[in-house]
């Protein structure tokens, strides 16, 4: 089975994408799930590379990084890349510049499509 995460909001200052993300890191541990996370809007920021958060504090860059390590794909809208001035090298490791077109295939590939 396939699912689609498509995350909306900032990184930080809401929980949507964090808990987007934990669900996501959930769902990729499990045998045969394929994950892909794509990240539109102000998630994009979710991949910008380097991130310091205070101690104890939820680092979605690492949460990322779960994800691709087990196989999940992230992509980021490169429109919503450039409105915020993030350039593909500030791209956490495992994350890619993406597209509307690669989001529909992603789309109309998977099984069950999430959005928060």
């Amino acid at each position: 089975m396939s699912t689609l995460f498509v995350l909306n909001d900032p990184p930080y200052g809401t929980e949507r994408s964090y808990n987007g993300l934990r669900l996501a890191g959930s769902v990729v541990r499990r045998e045969a799930e394929e994950v892909k996370v794509f990240l539109v809007g102000d998630a994009a920021a979710c991949a910008k590379a380097g991130q310091r958060v205070p101690s104890g504090f939820y680092n979605v860059e690492h949460m990322l990084r779960l994800v691709t390590r087990r196989g999940g794909e992230v992509g980021v809208c490169g429109t919503c890349m450039d409105a915020r001035g993030i350039t593909d090298e500030e791209l956490a490791a495992g994350t890619h510049r993406s597209t509307m077109d690669e989001l529909t295939d992603w789309t109309l590939h998977s099984d069950r499509v999430l959005v928060f």
